[in-house]
């Protein structure tokens, strides 16, 4: 297997990989993806939009890409080897088969010049590259567990630098929404709130009196006016998102609703924003609820609450306690103030109705969880911990910081303040 005892400090250890190798009694790991797939980016170093193979095998990382990223492949990747199709006469394969055929022959003609003849795989992948590889002779084996995916929980110095420069342009992003609902008015009784100038997007809160509307430059300020804000600021600061939650009210109560249409005054509004580095491509992620004007005595106890069990579950932290310990000191904040979690109600569509957390890198979504059955921290994992309570009669509040494990704790990465109403 490939020495790893030079790597360094700052790049990915992928030595794991060896043990998968061993255990399924292969010679190499392949995939077989565009660098959209986060595995694949890792393992190779390489960003392409098109699909290419990378192998791991006993002397290294190889890769076989198109003829056009043949010399970014060379110069950018981490890859000991690049070759390109036509080094497998892809061409002469391609006149004598239909261009799939062809492509899975020159696959199997790069695996023997690496001197593997069988792999194991992710368990996603390609079934019509699996199928043809096997056609000819390669014996493939999906691994059950997410080798890569494991090897991707424990960040290095330059990941989490990258996560934390994300971070930072993530609450410049905040501060701008939060000034946009700082900045508005309450329309009164009877106003046109807008909701025909084509920007409210028909949400649920759509209220054609416009009471309680807020107003920003003469128009109802709306979940997608916030949105807008947010992006233009991240695309300023480099970083760039698919989407983002403003959920107001009624919206606020689905945790996963991205939110539509006017925002109002006096109810609680749920802002979780998760940007990606354009050129790093590592997320962050941060959650803060807010109010313009004066949330309900149970918004605001709600609040508090949720602000306790976020530094219970912070409090919890420390390399070699558990995801589920995490979750469990915040459900026990929530459950001891009467509120249901899906700890002790796992068909609770109220309360406490997610996770505590996950962890943040090239997905948005990655491992560790802190959850019921998570698994052993360790120093170097970036995770969330975002307690909130929902309800459809009252709303949403939720409230996310982003902290990297330590030996004896964490380091917080998120330094944004939190408070209910906006002033």
């Amino acid at each position: 297997m490939p020495d790893t005892s030079d790597t360094p400090a700052d790049e990915p250890d992928i030595s794991g990989l060896a043990d998968v190798l061993a255990s399924e009694g292969a010679d190499g790991y392949l995939i077989d993806a565009a660098s959209d797939d986060s595995d694949q980016r890792y393992l190779s170093g390489f960003d392409a939009p098109d699909p290419f193979v990378s192998l791991f095998a006993e002397n290294g990382v190889h890769l076989l890409v198109p003829a056009l990223e043949y010399g970014r492949a060379r110069t950018e990747s981490r890859a000991a080897t690049v070759s390109r199709l036509a080094d497998f006469d892809y061409r002469a394969k391609r006149d004598e088969y239909d261009p799939e055929a062809a492509r899975h022959r020159v696959v199997a003609d790069f695996l023997a010049a690496h001197d593997v003849s069988s792999i194991a795989v992710p368990p996603r992948f390609p079934v019509g590259t699996a199928d043809g590889l096997r056609d000819l002779g390669v014996s493939v084996r999906a691994e059950g567990d997410g080798a890569i995916a494991e090897l991707r929980a424990t960040k290095t110095a330059r990941e989490i630098e990258a996560i934390r420069v994300a971070q930072r342009a993530n609450e410049r992003a905040m501060a701008a929404g939060e000034d946009l609902l700082a900045a508005a008015t309450v329309a009164d009784d009877g106003e046109d709130t807008g909701e025909d100038d084509g920007d409210s997007g028909g949400g649920e809160n759509d209220n054609n009196d416009g009471d309680g509307v807020l107003y920003y430059d003469g128009e109802a300020l709306t979940a997608e006016r916030v949105k807008r804000e947010i992006e233009v600021t991240l695309l300023e600061a480099d970083h760039t998102l698919d989407e983002t939650i403003v959920a107001c009210g009624t919206d606020a109560a689905d945790p996963h609703n991205r939110g539509s249409g006017p925002l109002r005054a006096n109810e609680a509004i749920i802002v979780d924003i998760f940007p990606r580095g354009k050129a790093s491509k590592y997320h962050a992620d941060m959650t803060r609820t807010f109010c313009v004007g004066e949330p309900s005595p149970e918004v605001s106890r709600r609040y508090e609450l949720t602000s306790e069990a976020l530094n219970a579950g912070l409090d919890a932290i420390s390399a070699g306690t558990t995801g589920e310990a995490v979750h469990d000191a915040v459900c026990d904040v929530y459950e001891e103030a009467g509120y249901a979690t899906l700890r002790s109600d796992d068909r609770t569509e109220t309360g406490f109705i997610h996770s505590t957390g996950h962890s943040v890198g090239l997905d948005v979504h990655e491992l560790p969880q802190l959850a019921s059955g998570g698994e052993e921290l360790e120093a170097g994992n970036v995770v969330t911990v975002e307690p909130g309570l929902y309800d459809p009669d009252i709303g949403g509040v939720r409230i996310e910081d982003l902290v990297v494990v330590t030996e004896d704790g964490y380091e917080n990465l998120t330094d944004y303040p939190k408070r209910l109403i906006v002033d």
